[in-house]
């Protein structure tokens, strides 16, 4: 799989001559192993005038961006569903797959770092702009993971916990399908607890494939009517992967909430054969970020 990219097109808090906000197209490599050196990602940023906002400024764009990389990306991730189909378009000419996803850990960062130390600083800032409608990803209601999927009354879960420095020995470990992202992203320490889940299937290696082909956002606690720990993926769709189904699982699941919360939104989902193998069909480290990008 080749390097996979990060992308936003939207309006920026900077007022042009024509009292228009400048818009902005920002690219970023996704990194993927907990090891990346995050000094070497690649970014490239272009602004452009509210006129121009089009698939093929955008195709334009991405072209310069490979150029400049030296390579093509396997596939482009954004977040932005105000921007959909313009995206899909110019990422579809350019001849690259674009795919809606919450994994843009990445791009959220860089944005949160322009909103503070970079655009204020440009000419034609606008305080009050940054005050706009922020990204809300729909709130949709979880579902059963297809029945192909479905283990037996064997399968077991459990929610467990690793440091930080735990974590950093995940390039050695025995990983059929995996993805990660370097600690500093999100700001955590080598004690830093991090919580996840793991899943014991007798379907483990068809469920990590099903799971890998999809975009994986973060795990989270459904405290609805019936009570499950669901994986949000894309920017709306929810699974159920764990039921819970008494007092007991269900302050498991507040436990890994607030773990979670404590470390930065930042936890793990992994699969197994059996709490005995000594290798995972999937691990994948997650991230759940604030929705607040503007």
């Amino acid at each position: 799989m080749g390097k996979i990219w990060e992308l936003d097109f939207y309006s920026r808090p900077i007022i042009d001559e024509n009292n228009k906000k400048r818009w902005e197209i920002l690219i970023c490599e996704s990194p993927t192993t907990i090891d990346t050196d995050t000094s070497q990602l690649f970014r490239y940023s272009q602004f452009c005038a509210n006129t121009e906002v089009n698939s093929i400024t955008l195709q334009n764009a991405i072209a310069t961006a490979i150029e400049k990389a030296g390579e093509t990306p396997s596939k482009i991730r954004f977040f932005r569903r105000q921007m959909n189909n313009m995206i899909l378009k110019g990422c579809e000419d350019a001849g690259i797959p674009a795919l809606a996803s919450r994994h843009t850990y990445t791009l959220n960062q860089w944005l949160e770092e322009r909103m503070t130390s970079f655009y204020p600083l440009q000419e034609g800032y606008d305080e009050k702009a940054t005050i706009a409608a922020s990204v809300q990803y729909p709130q949709t209601n979880p579902v059963n993971l297809p029945d192909a999927l479905k283990g037996d009354k064997k399968d077991k879960w459990a929610l467990v916990s690793l440091n930080g420095k735990d974590l950093e020995e995940m390039p050695e470990w025995d990983i059929g399908f995996r993805e990660a992202f370097p600690l500093k992203i999100a700001n955590i320490s080598p004690d830093t607890k991090i919580p996840g889940l793991i899943i014991f299937s007798s379907r483990a290696l068809p469920l990590a494939g099903w799971m890998s082909g999809l975009e994986l956002g973060y795990l989270r606690l459904d405290r609805g009517k019936f009570p499950s720990i669901c994986l949000e993926t894309g920017v709306s769709d929810s699974w159920i992967l764990v039921n819970l189904t008494d007092k007991n699982t269900l302050s498991e699941a507040e436990g890994f909430e607030n773990t979670k919360k404590q470390a930065n939104g930042v936890h793990f989902l992994a699969i197994q054969s059996s709490p005995e193998s000594q290798s995972f069909e999937a691990f994948w480290l997650l991230l759940e970020q604030s929705s607040n990008n503007n």
